[in-house]
């Protein structure tokens, strides 16, 4: 069963890799295999999927629309091409502009929001949105460990390490992961900058937006405050996020129909919604509930672990760059949670500090998704709404971002925890 589930799972993948446009229907078709095979039970499938993100897409997707029809994003673009000098700063900008919202508010949600930006602003300059949109993604992975409320990864952390809002800035008596995070934040700019070193080209806008309807931009607004307040309410039903992101579009298409007297703008918005991605996420969730089920991250996570054993810096550099390796493939949320108890056990038998460990992990874990277009729910969100657009990513345009953002970002935060924690 288990030999089975891995010849699937590099089956689906190279599919996916040969197949771009057929992504989702692989990912379905493994899954119904996956259940087929008994690897996944049927009566297991409904528990699988994430129907947090899936509601938290759909909902935002809504708000995400009627903001593009007011022509905020456009009127934010206008604001954002007065600041940079050229293509290349923007593209910057951008990234790190999503980076700050993703810090507070989930990856999947950020993208949603900040893309519809990204894509008003190659519009007005005529240049292939594909950069852009990656840099966003990436980089609102890059922050979601920073904070507690960015990532479902940190809120796994925090638990296990007892961890409240203000240790992930200060823990202990030392700088928390919050500046880790940064650091390496900071240190992609100049990455970014050799990237895209020739696209000097100069930006402006001298046509000046006028915004025409200013709800969506408040529900925005709106959703995004009530995802931080909820964040700090502990025991929380696990749809919490997804149910405030679907209400807050429900009332955004409620306002709509009000103000133009027809429905025609709600059928528009359900249209809009990229339900191509919706899908293939629901395969990779149920595909990954299987070989979690078959013992496959637990091996992952054994091997990672006895890889450094008797050793604190080579397990710390083994976990770090391990959990890289493993992310840009396996969702991290399972494998995080298989990772925490196993690291709390061995910072005992080895008399290590347990937070370099968690760190370690959580810098490890949460960027490496990073290196894939499918490596992260935020990556896919991205690449489909470029889709949408008319536009194709290969692996190959991906990596040549994403894999340089990811090792200097992953290098830096790994120094940084290290000298500060060991």
């Amino acid at each position: 069963m288990k030999t089975l589930a891995i010849i699937l799972f590099v089956l689906m993948y190279v599919l996916m890799i040969a197949l771009p446009k057929k992504r989702a229907l692989v990912a379905l078709s493994t899954a119904a295999i996956f259940v087929i095979a008994g690897i996944l039970p049927f009566g297991e499938v409904f528990f699988a999927i994430d129907w947090n993100v899936l509601m938290m897409i759909f909902g935002t997707m809504v708000i995400v629309d009627y903001f593009i029809e007011s022509k905020m994003p456009n009127l934010i673009a206008d604001k954002l091409l007065d600041l940079a000098p050229n293509v290349m700063w923007v593209t910057i900008l951008m990234s790190l502009f999503s980076g700050i919202i993703s810090a507070f508010i989930d990856n999947v949600a950020t993208v949603l929001m900040v893309a519809p930006v990204g894509l008003a602003i190659c519009k007005k300059l005529k240049i292939s949105p594909v950069s852009i949109i990656i840099c966003i993604a990436v980089s609102s992975n890059l922050q979601g460990a920073a904070t507690l409320v960015g990532d479902t990864t940190s809120i796994m952390l925090a638990g296990a390490a007892k961890m409240d809002f203000n240790d992930f800035f200060w823990m202990n008596g030392h700088p928390g992961i919050f500046f880790a995070v940064e650091l390496g934040a900071l240190a992609t700019v100049p990455i970014m900058m050799w990237i895209f070193r020739k696209d000097k080209e100069p930006v402006g806008s001298e046509e000046k937006t006028v915004v025409t309807d200013y709800v969506p931009t408040i529900m925005m607004l709106g959703h995004v405050v009530l995802l931080v307040i909820a964040s700090f309410f502990q025991n929380k039903p696990e749809i919490t996020n997804g149910v405030i992101c679907m209400v807050c579009g429900i009332i955004n298409i409620v306002w709509e129909i009000f103000l133009s007297k027809g429905t025609d703008s709600m059928w528009h918005s359900l249209k809009a919604i990229d339900y191509e991605t919706m899908f293939l996420l629901a395969g990779l969730f149920c595909v990954i509930k299987g070989i979690t089920n078959v013992g496959i991250i637990d091996e992952l996570a054994g091997f990672i672990a006895s890889a450094g054993k008797g050793n604190v810096f080579l397990l710390y550099t083994a976990i770090v760059f391990g959990s890289v390796a493993v992310s840009a493939f396996i969702d991290n949320i399972p494998y995080v949670a298989t990772m925490l108890p196993v690291l709390g056990s061995l910072s005992a038998v080895m008399s290590a500090n347990p937070l370099l460990l968690y760190f370690g992990l959580l810098v490890g874990a949460t960027l490496g998704g990073n290196l894939t277009p499918i490596g992260a729910s935020a990556n896919i969100a991205g690449v489909g709404m470029l889709r949408k657009d008319g536009y194709e990513v290969s692996f190959g345009d991906f990596i040549k971002i994403g894999v340089p953002f990811t090792l200097t970002a992953v290098f830096v935060g790994y120094l940084f925890i290290w000298f500060v924690y060991a």
